[in-house]
């Protein structure tokens, strides 16, 4: 078969993935490798470019936890994490905002533009975004000025897409007497997904899924109901930055969003793949009555 055959049966094998999510908002959790190697953040941005093209609605919604790191090195701060959240005191928040805001949220938008698309970069004091309040650990442990979101402006959001613009959200938030808060990216990712109501959210990580088993050297489960999660919790399996991940999947189906995916964005297209096909990558979580799936 020709390479030009090829091409024409893949767009004919998508045509029917492009008019179920025609018009539908798709939420992308960015994060991780795919956000610093060179490849994986142009394969990235030609993906939402793509849906967007062939009508779709994406938000991105971006970490950037390697580049913090970086900083708060250079300036000598320490910083740890409680159950895969980071602490975050006042000169930690100020290192957060800037790298998150000043330097991450940009140079994504700036990519986007240099494909041809158009972007706009927002955190979550724009416009009140993303109102939050204070987040506490477990047993009410203080991890600082980490938040959760309470009210999502959704309007803002919807006037750009209407308009054509793809939203760039940095996770920090703001409080109702104006204190800044940073919030875990997946959570606001979660979200902001079950506020838009959008048809799926995809979260793009550095592991193939959730493994089985607590040394995490276990098969992939492809597919993970909701009612498993507690046992999972409780048995290790899902732990460390697995844990919001899987939360905010739980919250967003809850609130309506129709599927959640924990991709590997160390895929090439891996989000093309999970949206143009009927093969299933990663872990997806579900409210369907299955057995925990395992690959």
């Amino acid at each position: 078969m020709s390479t030009a055959w090829q091409k024409a049966t893949v767009l004919v094998e998508a045509l029917p993935y492009i008019q179920k999510f025609h018009g539908k908002i798709i939420v992308v959790k960015y994060g991780g490798n795919a956000m610093i190697n060179e490849e994986l953040k142009t394969a990235v941005i030609n993906d939402l470019l793509l849906m967007q093209l062939v009508g779709m609605k994406p938000v991105i919604v971006h970490g950037g936890g390697p580049e913090i790191n970086s900083t708060l090195r250079k300036l000598n701060i320490e910083t740890y994490f409680v159950d895969g959240l980071r602490y975050t005191d006042e000169q930690v928040i100020s290192v957060v905002e800037m790298v998150l805001t000043g330097k991450v949220n940009k140079e994504i938008v700036r990519n986007i533009g240099v494909k041809g698309g158009q972007a706009v970069g927002l955190c979550g004091k724009d416009g009140n975004l993303l109102v939050c309040r204070r987040r506490f650990g477990k047993d009410g442990v203080d991890i600082g000025f980490v938040g959760d979101i309470v009210e999502v402006n959704t309007s803002l959001l919807l006037s750009l897409m209407d308009d054509g613009y793809i939203p760039v959200i940095s996770p920090v938030g703001v409080g109702k007497n104006g204190e800044t808060y940073n919030i875990n990216a997946d959570s606001a990712a979660g979200k902001i997904a079950a506020a838009l109501h959008a048809e799926k959210l995809v979260l793009l990580t550095d592991v193939a899924g959730l493994a089985n088993g607590p040394d995490k050297n276990g098969p992939i489960i492809s597919y993970l109901n909701v009612e498993d999660v507690p046992r999972l919790l409780a048995d290790g399996v899902i732990s460390g930055g697995m844990i919001p991940k899987i939360e905010c999947c739980v919250e967003a189906l809850a609130a309506g969003v129709h599927s959640t995916h924990i991709l590997d964005g160390r895929d090439e297209h891996s989000i093309l793949l999970e949206v143009f096909t009927k093969e299933g990558f990663g872990t997806m979580v579900g409210t369907e009555h299955k057995s925990v799936g395992i690959v």
